[in-house]
């Protein structure tokens, strides 16, 4: 979908649907109210005969509005202005384009970034690490918002598809979003950040969504390589390098713990690195790690069989890492960026891990692997300790890691767990800010003791209680060198039942992460 910018009388702007806000109780919106006075107050008639009364989820489509140069007026119920925050904005966003869309429109103009919005989401707890709870969102934001929130309603993953999708209506191709004059600049930039990010998202659906036989950890690798010749052909960009080290090259630097993973599986590991320098020549680069289990059998320890082809979504973290340096050198923002991706299968075979085995990993630890179930952060410790030779300023690993913290947090946030508190709240805040939001669990020395082997450094496994928290101890040991903070997304990466499909966090919340930190 194309967006734009649009400033100017609502009632002179010419389009196939103009999108205008109905408050409850049937107050008109800024927009809605320059309308009707310019249709001699057909819209205010409607309110007051009881057509519509502005509760959330209401719509009233009205055809040749006299006075009104638009083809169509779509109205929006947005319900009482006191009690619109952040995710009841993206929901009124959400709905004003299916609603659009149906009416067979090509294109629109919403005024409903005119909204006020106000900050939502946060508890009195976390007030000092995600802002000032109910301060009004700015004009940027809302654009930004409106352009993420219209992507996610309309993304569709048609790749496997043996017939094209039949539309009876035409599609809905573009939308301009009208700000006041004085505020054009801001909002371009803010759509031009906002189309990067969607972009980033969007390819992490749809790396996420796609089947473990057509997304194995060489078609990572050769995406790894498409993407910086893609985002390499716009010679004003600085470029986009991509390494991939083969099996034999991880053997040589000593990636047992890696390897373990893979031994069970024909398709071989390849450990990919992207490198973006889009900063000085001496800023340490912020390096985010994924986890690229393409597909997730549990290994010997077997997982059950029901819901198993939702295993394909293990490696949404390494796919949110590509998403993230997608939507970063689109931006050219002025940051040195690495992303990091160790990619694998867990199948079982004779070949396989067995519970009770011992490796070394490439930091020299040994880890006693008491369930090879719990492969992820066996593949991560190892891109961790690579990860040092990059000097990072920080280090964000995000990984599909625990069921533990899909039982402890839901669907709803992310677990967060960090070696460093001003990072964990600058993570927190962009969590807030972009609405992709993450909850701090503790790192504390006492739950280390969970992972003691009686014959290694370390088990991989701490048994039943908080085990999201013992798989972060187990990471933390091989991020001793940098600040780190790991994701833990198994709740947050997809969404499950008859309309599964990957939802492409964290890249919202990693890319505002990096904008805050260079504002």
């Amino acid at each position: 979908m194309e967006f734009s910018i649009k400033s100017g009388a609502p009632a002179k702007q010419a389009t196939a649907c103009l999108i205008l806000g109905v408050l409850e109780p049937r107050r008109l919106g800024a927009a809605a109210e320059a309308v009707d006075a310019a249709a001699d107050k057909r819209l205010s008639a409607l309110l007051r005969r009881g057509d519509m009364d502005g509760k959330t989820g209401q719509s009233l489509l009205l055809h040749n509005v006299d006075g009104v140069a638009a083809e169509r007026v779509l109205l929006i119920g947005c319900g009482p202005e006191e009690e619109i925050n952040d995710a009841k904005y993206r929901k009124i966003i959400e709905r004003s384009v299916k609603q659009a869309a149906a009416t067979g429109a090509a294109d629109a103009i919403s005024h409903l970034p005119e909204l006020a919005v106000k900050s939502g989401g946060a508890t009195a707890g976390m007030a000092s690490a995600a802002g000032k709870v109910g301060a009004e969102r700015t004009m940027p934001w809302k654009i930004y918002q409106a352009v993420l929130a219209a992507e996610q309603c309309r993304y569709e993953f048609r790749a496997f598809k043996s017939k094209k999708k039949s539309r009876r209506k035409s599609p809905l191709r573009e939308i301009a979003l009208a700000t006041a004059k004085r505020e054009t600049a801001a909002a371009e930039t803010a759509l031009r950040q906002a189309r990067a990010t969607a972009n980033g998202v969007k390819l992490a659906r749809d790396l996420g969504n796609r089947p473990a036989n057509a997304c194995t950890p060489t078609y990572l690798a050769q995406q790894a390589q498409a993407l910086s010749r893609d985002l390499g052909k716009d010679k004003t960009r600085k470029p986009l390098k991509a390494t991939v080290l083969n099996e034999a090259a991880m053997k040589k630097l000593g990636m047992h713990s890696l390897l373990s993973v893979s031994q069970g599986s024909a398709e071989p590991a390849r450990l990919i690195a992207m490198e973006y320098r889009g900063g000085g020549r001496g800023d340490k680069p912020v390096v985010i790690v994924g986890k690229g289990v393409t597909f997730d059998t549990g290994g010997i320890s077997i997982k059950p069989s029901a819901a198993m082809d939702e295993m394909k979504f293990d490696m949404c973290g390494a796919a949110a890492v590509f998403g993230v340096v997608r939507a970063v050198v689109e931006m050219e923002l002025p940051v040195n960026l690495v992303g990091v991706v160790p990619a694998t299968e867990n199948m079982p075979s004779g070949a396989a891990t067995k519970p009770g085995d011992i490796f070394t990993s490439m930091s020299g630890q040994t880890i006693e692997v008491l369930n090879t179930d719990a492969e992820g952060r066996l593949i991560l410790c190892d891109a961790l300790t690579y990860c040092a030779r990059y000097r990072p300023a920080v280090v964000i690993d995000i990984a599909t890691l625990t069921g533990a913290c899909v039982v402890a947090l839901g669907k709803h946030a992310s677990g967060l767990m960090s070696n460093d508190e001003p990072l964990a709240a600058a993570l927190l805040r962009a969590g807030e800010t972009s609405g992709d939001r993450a909850w701090q669990l503790p790192l504390w020395k006492e739950y280390e003791k969970q992972i003691d082997s009686p014959f290694a450094d370390m088990a991989n496994v701490g048994g039943r209680d908080a085990g999201t928290i013992t798989a972060a101890c187990f990471l933390a040991k091989f991020a001793r060198q940098y600040r780190w903070a790991h994701l833990d997304i198994a709740g947050t990466a997809w969404t499950s039942g008859k309309n599964k499909s990957a939802t492409g966090r964290p890249v919202p919340l990693l890319v505002q992460y990096i904008l805050d930190a260079k504002s």
